[in-house]
């Protein structure tokens, strides 16, 4: 089976993620926000390294619920500090929770973050056309625009490119990967 070349064959958690989840259209709120967040803790680190922490990262911070979230204190800061089963960077932690708020915010001013994020594309999965890596897109360029405008931080272009491919408003699927929709 042809894989997207960043799919490490020898990495089970890669091939899971790449087969079961990478580019598929999401739209479950507490999903969508889970990957925001990751998406903001693996700036400046590879995305195995979040993946293999993924089950500690639920763990630390209550299955990425919004609402429980934002009742984080400095103690739970601190907490989460010390947890060595997470990516420790007091930035990043501090922003999950600042998000946290503006996510809630975006909830209650539209319905839903699914109808926010989707409303971008009209509804419509974004198609990869050709093999040229990206790092951001003049959709990535605007909803970054619209959360940092909002509040969010760890939510500049790069990143939430790869939020987008991640939730599958952009299908980035290499052309000769069975996940791309035209080998299916």
């Amino acid at each position: 089976m042809k894989r997207c070349r960043w799919a490490d064959p020898n990495s089970e958690l890669y091939i899971a993620y790449h087969d079961n989840e990478w580019g598929r259209p999401e739209h479950d709120d507490r999903k969508l926000f889970e990957m925001l967040t990751l998406e903001g803790f693996q700036a400046g680190l590879s995305w195995l390294t979040i993946l293999k922490k993924r089950e500690a990262f639920r763990r630390a911070f209550d299955n990425f619920q919004p609402d429980v979230i934002v009742q984080y204190g400095p103690e739970k800061v601190e907490t989460l500090m010390a947890d060595a089963g997470i990516v420790r960077n007091r930035r990043k932690i501090e922003a999950a929770i600042r998000n946290a708020w503006v996510y809630l915010s975006i909830q209650k001013e539209v319905g839903s973050f699914d109808r926010y994020l989707w409303s971008f594309t009209g509804g419509k999965v974004i198609l990869n056309t050709d093999d040229e890596a990206r790092a951001h897109t003049e959709l990535s360029d605007r909803i970054s625009k619209d959360l940092k405008h909002r509040g969010m931080s760890f939510v500049g272009t790069t990143i939430i490119y790869a939020f987008l491919q991640a939730v599958g408003v952009v299908n980035d699927h290499e052309l000769s990967c069975f996940c791309h929709p035209n080998n299916q």
